[in-house]
């Protein structure tokens, strides 16, 4: 399996580009997970209140497992480590698994940046395979300087995806 991060910081892009490339993966005939950090701040949101999910969690479920419709939710009333979570996001044994955020755990990472201000932040972060952003920064790892270049920023996920690197089990 196939594991990249794509870390940045609040509208930086990271939730555009990975939506992009689950779907060139999918056009692939890859199988594709994708894990999400919530940075904003307390929970996800939940269910709507008046669902039977939302009921069980209120009355002290410790998680609930819906399924139906050829399609399943899981909610855990905690949070995990960052290994569990891997684990559980990569129960269908995916081809790739997409990290959004993380940006401080293990792995290799897509940095997008939206100013010279992210770059001195996230500049050390280890496993950095791409930058994205601020062209008047210099890098040691290929460094694309807009966003806006989406064919060649997808240009190198393919690259990226069929090199024999990157791979880990979970």
């Amino acid at each position: 399996m196939k594991t990249l991060h794509v870390v940045g910081y609040k509208n930086s892009g990271k939730t555009t580009l990975v939506a992009r490339w689950v779907r060139l993966l999918k056009e692939k005939g890859l199988s594709v997970a994708v894990l999400k950090h919530h940075g904003h701040g307390g929970q996800p949101d939940m269910s709507d209140v008046t669902t039977d999910t939302a009921q069980f969690l209120a009355n002290g479920a410790d998680s609930t497992l819906v399924a139906g419709g050829g399609a399943v939710q899981f909610i855990w009333n905690e949070e995990p480590g960052f290994a569990k979570l891997k684990e559980m996001a990569s129960t269908g044994k995916p081809d790739v698994l997409l990290i959004e955020g993380f940006k401080k755990e293990y792995g290799d990472k897509v940095i997008l940046l939206r100013d010279r201000e992210d770059w001195d932040s996230l500049q050390n972060l280890q496993g950095r395979q791409l930058v994205i952003g601020c062209p008047e920064i210099s890098t040691d790892c290929p460094h694309i300087h807009s966003r806006e270049q989406a064919a060649q920023i997808d240009e190198w996920f393919v690259e990226w995806i069929g090199r024999g690197d990157g791979n880990e089990t979970v």
